[in-house]
């Protein structure tokens, strides 16, 4: 039992975290490359928002969703 918490230890710290270890490693030795990629990650998240907001108003527009209030009867 003791290798299987050992395992999803190592699986975390040397396979899924490591680029977080490159990206630390690569701060200490050039800031504006590690300032980039970051830059660069928070631009894709910022068009994925946008996207999924434009999306959210095509379907407010055509009224696809049913938003008749049918979980209780007493409302």
């Amino acid at each position: 039992m003791k290798d299987f918490f050992y395992a999803i230890q190592d699986l975390f710290v040397n396979v899924l975290l490591s680029p977080m270890d490159a990206l630390k490693e690569l701060e200490l030795e050039n800031w504006w490359a590690a300032n980039t990629i970051s830059w660069i990650f928070i631009l894709i998240c910022m068009t994925a928002v946008v996207y999924w907001l434009k999306q959210l108003q095509i379907f407010n527009k055509t009224e696809a969703e049913d938003k008749s209030v049918s979980s209780h009867s007493f409302l």
